[in-house]
């Protein structure tokens, strides 16, 4: 009888067990479905923040463009003319990242990073353990305290 019994308890205990396991494969896809989305989201953002600034950055090149070139045609000095190449990489800078192929590159050059420089990318005194956090904790808890 008691053989019948912890039978049973053993293969509720596996069935809980296989359980949990989807269950905390569940959560995470969604974490990272989650954390996915976030990120596509912010770059949305960026892309339509930059062109967003490209529409005033572009009406403030024209505006100087068409300004200093008159005041060099005016004034016989193409040293006016100087300030439009500056301003001029700023605009294809700014159209490259809202329309271009900017963040292509970019995409490509991190991928490339990850696969051929890991080490440029690891983190001062190594990757944050358990233990570290816990004794940081440990030593602010004592600052609190003492105070």
């Amino acid at each position: 009888m008691g053989f019948i019994f912890s039978k049973s308890m053993n293969e509720n205990m596996k069935n809980q067990q296989e359980f949990m396991l989807m269950n905390a494969r569940l959560q995470l896809e969604r974490q990272l479905i989650m954390q996915n989305e976030m990120r596509e989201r912010q770059m949305a953002i960026q892309i339509a923040w930059s062109r967003e600034f490209l529409k005033y950055f572009g009406t403030f090149f024209g505006i100087a463009a068409i300004s200093l070139t008159a005041g060099a045609i005016k004034r016989k000095k193409p040293a006016f003319l100087f300030p439009i190449v500056p301003l001029s990489f700023v605009l294809t800078y700014q159209y490259d990242l809202g329309y271009g192929t900017l963040l292509q590159r970019m995409k490509g050059e991190a991928e490339n990073i990850l696969e051929t420089e890991k080490s440029k990318l690891q983190l001062p005194k190594g990757m944050i353990t358990f233990e570290s956090l816990e004794r940081s904790r440990r030593e602010q808890s004592k600052f609190f305290t003492d105070k």
